[in-house]
């Protein structure tokens, strides 16, 4: 079964093409499990992610997708599933940023990610010469140990893009400071019974590898931590994009199931 769970749309304001034509694409692909994950409104960095206001908006128009498509109306297979998620971030440190309408909305699931560090996007083109200012270890320390926190809030279902950091080329650090934080992120995980996504955007980003690196899902698969699939798609020629080489990667490790929800409850499917 072919699953992609992390797709954007236009209502984060740096994405193009309808929800309809991802549908559509996802289809021609043969993807079954084909889930929607804009990022979620939050009163910081407003310009990269919906208005609360659109909460409801956003979930009906995917919806209504979902029983469009279950009526054979929009696309030419209708088994293929569309679910509706958000992609949260999480800032260590500035919980009171979540939003409590956000957590408590009618979705299939919640990604986490962490796109910050204090108020740092480190994602961001725009901040790259940041990196430059910045101790790296010390940086790579406190990401895990926000994804940590996050895990450990139990709000959410997916860790997305676990080492997002490496984006531009600054790897993880080989030190027992990295590793010891490194590993208490995932024991966080597993307790609190999450996955973790093997997302493709790497590939096409300057670190030109999957999120996560095979090191880290080596760990994660000893630890028994389910994985799911996201192309993290912002733009039609995205759609799918890196599945087969994420699959190629999770086979190598030893996985051979991967995990989507629905109503927030995991459902285990071989790939």
């Amino acid at each position: 079964m072919r699953i992609d769970l992390h797709n954007h749309t236009t209502r984060c304001n740096h994405a193009s093409g309808s929800t309809l034509e991802f549908a559509s694409k996802a289809c021609e692909l043969g993807i079954d499990i084909y889930g929607f994950a804009c990022h979620a409104p939050m009163k910081f960095d407003e310009e990269y992610r919906m208005r609360l206001s659109e909460i409801g908006e956003y979930i009906n128009e995917v919806t209504s997708l979902r029983e469009n498509i279950q009526a054979q109306k929009s696309v030419q297979n209708p088994k293929i599933q569309i679910l509706v998620g958000l992609e949260v971030d999480f800032i260590l440190g500035r919980e009171d940023l979540l939003e409590p309408s956000v957590l408590s909305a009618s979705l299939d699931y919640l990604i986490g990610s962490v796109h910050f560090l204090d108020d740092w996007g480190f994602d961001n083109p725009a901040f790259l010469a940041e990196y430059a200012k910045k101790d790296l270890e010390s940086c790579w320390v406190k990401y895990f140990q926000s994804v940590a926190k996050m895990a450990q809030s139990r709000l959410f279902q997916i860790v997305g893009h676990i080492d997002l950091l490496k984006v531009f080329g600054y790897a993880m650090p080989h030190s027992s400071e990295c590793a010891y934080a490194l590993e208490c992120a995932l024991k966080s995980i597993k307790e609190a019974n999450m996955s973790i996504e093997l997302n493709a955007a790497g590939l096409r980003k300057q670190i030109g590898e999957i999120y996560p690196s095979k090191e880290i899902l080596q760990k994660a698969y000893a630890l028994g931590i389910p994985i799911t699939f996201g192309s993290d798609a912002h733009a039609l020629n995205q759609v799918g994009f890196g599945y087969d080489k994420c699959v190629e990667l999770a086979r190598e490790v030893g996985y051979d199931k991967c995990v989507y929800y629905k109503q927030k409850q995991a459902i285990e499917v071989d790939f």
